[in-house]
C-alpha cells in the first residue's frame, strides 16, 4: 500500500472512542498509584480495558489479525504485547513504554478529582492523562484502527504496554522482565519508539540519576559548650561544598550537551536534610543529607559513583583541612580521640540516554512531527526515564516522544490536551507510512 494511502486509510483519531476509553482507564487510577510498600499498583485493571477494546479484533477470539500476549510476573500486575502482523519477515516497528502505573495524588491538593476524568474544553484532566495513561489509550486506539481497517503493511507493528515504570523498589515486573525473557528481542529489527515524554517533540536525550545519602557523624553536646561538640550540621555543609566543587571540576559541561540541546549540564546537589531530633539548645550527634546527581549521558554513572566515594574518603582522611565555622567550630576532638566522619551510600542508579541522531527511527520521527505538529525541535532534559538506556545497550534503536504536557508531569492538577493527542495519532500513522517505503 502506498505511503499516502496508509495515512489516508488510518485517518484521524476517533476522539469519541479515545475519550471513552480514557475515562475508563483514569477511573482506575486510584489503584494504579506506585509508591511501595503502601501503594502497589494493579495494572491489570488497565489491561482489562485495553483487552476489551482489542480482543474482538484478535486471533484469541478468531475475529481479527491482532496477536495479543498478556504477560504477568506478579499477580494483578500484567504487561500487554499487541502485534499487528506485517507481510515482510523481520520488518518491524514498535511503540513501547506506555505504562499503566501512575505517581501518587492527594485529592486534597487538587482542584478536581484526580481519580476520574473530567473535561474542560480541550483539557482532559486527571492523574495519568499526561503520564502515561493518555498514551495507553492513544496507542490502544491506533492498534484498534489497524485491526479494523486491516491495511496490508510490510512492517509488523507492535505495541508494548508495561507495568511498574514509576518506581524501581520492586523489580522483575515490567519491561525489565520482558527484556530478560527475550520477549522483545525481535523489536531490535526496527525503530522502537518509547512513548512516555511530553510536548510533542522528539526527546533525544535524558539524564542518568544517582540517588545518594551522606550520613554525618559528630558528637552530641549542649550548644552552650560548643567547643565540646562536633557539629555534624557544620561538617555536612562544609563537606558537601567540597564534594560539589570537586564534582563540577571533574564533570563539567560536555560539548555534546550543546549538540543535543540539554537544558542543563550534569548536577550534584542536596534535596533533603534530616536529623534524629532534639532541643534547640542541643548540637545533634548526627545528620543525613540526601540528594541526587543528574548526569548527562556523555558521562558514565559508575565513574561518577567511584569519584564521589573518593571525595568522601579524602575528606574523612583530611577532616582537619575542611573550613570550620567560627573560633570553636571543629571536627576533631584530640583529647577524646574523636573525629567527625562521613558515610556515603547510594540507592539504585540509572543511566541517561542519547538517542542515535543518524538512525532511521530518528529521521522518520522528525518528519512525522513536522507533518503533524507543523515544526520540529528536538530537545533533551536531565530528567530521567528508567529502562531505555538498557534497551539501547541491548541493541534497540530507541527514540522517545510523548503528547502530554511537561508542565503537568507528576504535578497536581495534571491534564493533557485532546488536540495534542490527535496530533500524536497523526505522528504514529506517519511513522507507519514512512516505514513502508
Amino acid at each position: 500500500m502506498a505511503t499516502s494511502n496508509v495515512k489516508q486509510t488510518l485517518g484521524n483519531l476517533n476522539e469519541e472512542s479515545f475519550v471513552s476509553l480514557l475515562t475508563k482507564i483514569i477511573g482506575e487510577s486510584m489503584f494504579l498509584q506506585n509508591n511501595p510498600p503502601e501503594l502497589i499498583p494493579e495494572e491489570d485493571r488497565v489491561v482489562k480495558h485495553v483487552l476489551d477494546c482489542l480482543l474482538p479484533y484478535s486471533t484469541t477470539t478468531g475475529a481479527g489479525p491482532l496477536v495479543v500476549n498478556h504477560v504477568t510476573y506478579f499477580p494483578g500486575r500484567g504487561n500487554l504485547i499487541v502485534e499487528y502482523p506485517g507481510t515482510e519477515p523481520g520488518k518491524i516497528l514498535s511503540f513501547v513504554g506506555m505504562h499503566m502505573d501512575v505517581v501518587t495524588a492527594d485529592p486534597n491538593d487538587w482542584d478536581f478529582d484526580p481519580f476520574s476524568l473530567s473535561i474542560d474544553g480541550d483539557k482532559l484532566r486527571g492523574r495519568g492523562t499526561t503520564d502515561c495513561l493518555g498514551h495507553v489509550a492513544l496507542v490502544t486506539e491506533l492498534m484498534r484502527r489497524l485491526a479494523e481497517i486491516k491495511p496490508k503493511l510490510k512492517s509488523t507493528v507492535v505495541a508494548v504496554f508495561i507495568a511498574n515504570e514509576e518506581n524501581s523498589a520492586i523489580t522483575g515486573v515490567g519491561v525489565d522482565a520482558l527484556v530478560k525473557d527475550g520477549l522483545l528481542d525481535k523489536l531490535k529489527g526496527g525503530p522502537l519508539f518509547w512513548i512516555d515524554t511530553a510536548d510533542k517533540q522528539p526527546c533525544i536525550g535524558t539524564g542518568g540519576m544517582i540517588p545518594w545519602k551522606l550520613h554525618v557523624t559528630g558528637k552530641l553536646f549542649h550548644s552552650g559548650l560548643a567547643h565540646k561538640a562536633i557539629n555534624p550540621l557544620e561538617l555536612g555543609m562544609e563537606a558537601l561544598k567540597e564534594i560539589q566543587l570537586r564534582f563540577y571540576k571533574d564533570f563539567p559541561p560536555h560539548l555534546q550537551e550543546q549538540v543535543y540541546g540539554f537544558a542543563t549540564p550534569s548536577t550534584m546537589k542536596p534535596t533533603q536534610w534530616s536529623y534524629p531530633g532534639g532541643g534547640i539548645n542541643q548540637i545533634p550527634g548526627e545528620c543525613t543529607i540526601a540528594g541526587d546527581v543528574r548526569l548527562t549521558p556523555f558521562y558514565n554513572v559508575k565513574d561518577v559513583m567511584e569519584k564521589l566515594q573518593e571525595y568522601v574518603d579524602d575528606i574523612n582522611e583530611y577532616t582537619d583541612k575542611l573550613d570550620t565555622r567560627g573560633p570553636v567550630s571543629k571536627y576533631i576532638l584530640p583529647d577524646e580521640n574523636l573525629r567527625g566522619s562521613l558515610t556515603l551510600t547510594f540507592d539504585e542508579a540509572m543511566s541517561g540516554v542519547a538517542c542515535d541522531l543518524d538512525s532511521l527511527g530518528f529521521h522518520v520521527l522528525c518528519k512525522a512531527t513536522l507533518e503533524a505538529v507543523g515544526h520540529v525541535k528536538p530537545y533533551s532534559i536531565t530528567g530521567s526515564l528508567p529502562l531505555i538506556r538498557e534497551l539501547q545497550d541491548e541493541g534497540f534503536d530507541v527514540q522517545t516522544a510523548g503528547y502530554g504536557l511537561m508542565a503537568t508531569y507528576h504535578a497536581k492538577n495534571e491534564y493533557c490536551l485532546l488536540s495534542d493527542m490527535c496530533q500524536g495519532y497523526q505522528v504514529f500513522t506517519s511513522i507507519i507510512s514512512q516505514l513502508e517505503d
